[in-house]
């Protein structure tokens, strides 16, 4: 089906299930009550999520591939997302022409870097492609002002040029749209004490990710995939073959800077206000993270990555002591005190600390990331299983 074999096929089914049903499986707690802190189904989170998930998509296939670790990939994704705020201010707010332009000048602009960068390997080439990003951050933070905003940044405003739009009604606002379907609009159902909203930005980006990932599933098992492959194993070897790798690692490059203006260029159709603050080295990190805790080289590792991190940063990092109080209030007070003392570092402003240490766990029990994990659980039951359909746990000959 569509090319893939079956394995790859169900893994496919399964994204899009998940996709289609998130405001469902986000939402597990009814309004209103205590738990309800933990609900993730609302839009801007849902949308960060995927589009978070495509970069750290297209950063897996540089990092997964080849082993060649980028520490400046958040350039491509704040270049990304200035080529599609200026499509909404000199074209159209239409979201398709942002996003594909953002491609297009991402892809530009990593082909340059990556020219220059992938010179070298290892540390060396790591260091090239952070001063890359923090020299585009200095620039798209003071020296470039009139195009980048600066500081305060760019967004639409009503007397932008927009050739291909009409002229706007008194008093309305710009915004993102999809041929006249805007990008805020939702719906909301009420089922008893729950609530869900489906937001129509949400399912662009859904989409868009599942074709992302339906595209990294073909690179991965392609001969290109295995040329990358063969790259991280052991590239000298590889030269010693008369093979030249450098067309090879650009490219894996290219495609991985595509694949973060194609973030960049959603995160501009679902919020339409560009800082040059997605240029920092903090957001390089941030992916390094994702795909780290995810799965290196694994399909949907990076997705589950950037899922989790980005539920932290805006779940966990709200949760402060007076919800702390109340969930343990049923406790004696001076016991409830210990526990809420004891609990409050790792949450809130202290989200960080929670995540560095899950980080360090998975590192050193997982080095596969929660892909690893669902992997040996998954075997774990597996094996349950044949000790019960086998007397004694003994397995029978093969007829």
């Amino acid at each position: 089906m569509f090319g893939l074999d079956a394995k790859d096929t169900r893994l496919l089914i399964l994204v899009a299930i998940l996709v289609a049903l998130a405001p469902f499986i986000l939402n597990p707690f009814p309004e209103g009550s205590g738990l309800a802190q933990f609900n993730a189904g609302y839009p801007d989170l849902m949308q960060r999520f995927v589009i978070f998930g495509i970069f750290a998509i297209g950063f897996n296939i540089l990092f997964g591939l080849t082993g060649y670790l980028s520490f400046g990939h958040a350039a491509f994704l704040g270049v990304g997302s200035y080529a599609a705020i200026w499509m909404m201010k000199l074209l159209t707010m239409n979201v398709v022409p942002a996003i594909i332009v953002s491609v297009i000048v991402a892809g530009l602009f990593s082909l340059a870097v990556g020219w220059i960068s992938l010179r070298r390997s290892g540390i060396y080439f790591s260091i090239l492609t952070l001063a890359f990003a923090q020299m585009s951050y200095s620039l798209a933070y003071s020296v470039l002002t009139p195009i980048t905003g600066g500081e305060t940044g760019l967004q639409p405003k009503v007397n932008d040029p927009r050739v291909l739009d009409g002229a706007l009604a008194e008093g309305a606002t710009p915004k993102a749209n999809l041929f006249g379907l805007e990008m805020g609009s939702s719906f909301d159902l009420n089922v008893g004490a729950w609530a869900f909203t489906f937001n129509a930005g949400y399912y662009l980006a859904g989409i868009v990710m599942l074709l992302a990932f339906y595209l990294s599933i073909r690179i991965f098992r392609s001969p290109f995939g295995m040329m990358l492959r063969a790259v991280k194993s052991n590239q000298q070897r590889l030269n010693y073959t008369g093979l030249n790798s450098k067309p090879y690692t650009l490219a894996a490059f290219v495609i991985s800077g595509m694949y973060a203006g194609l973030a960049g260029g959603l995160m501009v159709a679902m919020d339409t206000q560009v800082g040059a603050e997605r240029m920092f080295w903090t957001a390089s990190g941030e992916v390094v993270l994702m795909s780290i805790l995810g799965g290196v080289g694994t399909l949907i590792g990076p997705v589950l990555g950037a899922g989790a991190i980005k539920y932290m940063e805006n779940i966990l990092s709200k949760i402060n002591s007076d919800i702390l109080h109340t969930w343990f209030a049923f406790l004696p007070d001076g016991l409830e005190d210990f526990v809420v003392t004891l609990i409050y570092p790792f949450i809130g402003k202290g989200w960080h600390l929670t995540l560095g240490l899950i980080f360090m766990l998975v590192v050193i029990f997982l080095p596969g990331g929660l892909v690893e994990g669902g992997q040996r659980i998954a075997r774990l039951f597996g094996r349950k299983k044949k000790t019960t359909d086998t007397p004694d746990g003994k397995t029978t000959p093969a007829e």
